[in-house]
């Protein structure tokens, strides 16, 4: 029997890397997600056998490999390496009809990308500059307070008056929360002060890129119903997050290679 025709996309962020396998039809196989460490390369060749493992193809021959991410040019891989702005798109057209918008917040950057009825990009604006507005930031605040970083998003729906955290600044910001906890403030009321804070820091870059809906959010911090819920707020608007949010950067990469790969590429 032939061995069926795989496609892959890899995407290599700054925190994490994340890798899917899909077929012709562009259906998931496996994928993977692992912290990327200070060895990227090393990284997403352990994330891509991982994927290829839950595949259940261990050793995988694929027709093409696209990969995406801040260390995309590390992926040896690769056939072909391709901006994370365009693979957020693709993959974020395939998982939501008609969709227009895509908010993606990562680790240490977030990112507003306006798309045409088409799927492709308008327009974007990144934040790439300063942990606040990126899951960074929620990482400091989860340490601090001594809150599991997944019960984050939990705690903030529970917040029945959130306090204000005025500071753009992820120090200043810890300083706000200690200040709050001093004064007795509930962890909850924080919690939900820290996702509207975070919310209103990636509504900038939605602002200034013209969102509309219908919006997919992608990224670890998708899985925080906390921050979520204040952006749906902000934006007046509900928001899709799929089941998988932080590899819809690394299926559009899957679908690009598949689209290559069927190509003759």
């Amino acid at each position: 029997m032939n061995a069926p025709l795989l496609f892959a996309g890899i995407d290599v962020g700054s925190a994490t890397a994340k890798a899917v396998i899909i077929d012709t039809e562009g259906t998931v196989l496996g994928q993977a997600i692992l912290p990327t460490g200070g060895n990227l390369a090393g990284a997403a060749q352990r994330c891509f056998d991982l994927a290829a493992e839950a595949a259940g193809h261990p050793d995988p021959s694929c027709g093409a490999i696209v990969a995406t991410g801040y260390g995309r040019e590390r992926v040896a891989l690769r056939t072909r390496a391709v901006t994370e702005i365009t693979c957020h798109a693709r993959g974020a057209r395939a998982l939501l009809d008609g969709v227009q918008s895509v908010i993606d917040i990562g680790g240490q950057d977030s990112k507003a990308i306006a798309l045409d009825p088409l799927g492709r990009v308008l327009r974007f604006e990144m934040n790439d500059k300063c942990a606040a507005g990126t899951g960074r930031f929620l990482e400091v605040m989860a340490r601090l307070l001594e809150i599991d970083l997944d019960a984050l998003g939990a705690c903030a729906l529970e917040g029945k008056d959130p306090v204000p955290i005025s500071s753009t600044c992820t120090v200043f910001a810890e300083s706000e929360v200690i200040s709050h906890l001093a004064r007795n403030v509930p962890i909850n009321d924080i919690v939900a002060g820290l996702c509207r804070a975070i919310a209103g820091r990636v509504y900038g870059l939605a602002s200034r890129t013209r969102l509309t809906p219908p919006t997919l959010m992608s990224g670890g911090v998708a899985r925080n119903r906390g921050v979520v819920k204040a952006m749906e707020a902000l934006l007046g608007a509900e928001i899709y997050v799929p089941p998988s949010p932080q590899t819809v950067g690394a299926y559009g990469a899957a679908l690009l290679a598949r689209d290559d790969g069927l190509a003759g590429k």
